[in-house]
């Protein structure tokens, strides 16, 4: 389980065009809606479900926090 002061510094590469309704409602959740933007999240399971879901959208830049 991950501790609670740790982050997740993640990054949106793929543009939600074209996309089921849901990931692009899950991306608006994650705070990225545009290409490039990027944004530090808690590890927490639930943020690394949404991240799994637009997991070809996004990428983790830096975790190590």
């Amino acid at each position: 389980m991950a501790s609670k002061d740790k982050t997740l510094k993640v990054e949106q590469t793929g543009s939600p065009m074209r996309r089921q309704h849901t990931q692009r409602e899950t991306l608006i959740g994650l705070g990225l809606n545009k290409i490039g933007r990027t944004r530090d999240l808690p590890d927490t399971p639930m943020t690394r479900g949404m991240i799994d879901k637009v997991k070809h959208l996004v990428r983790i830049v830096d975790g190590n926090k």
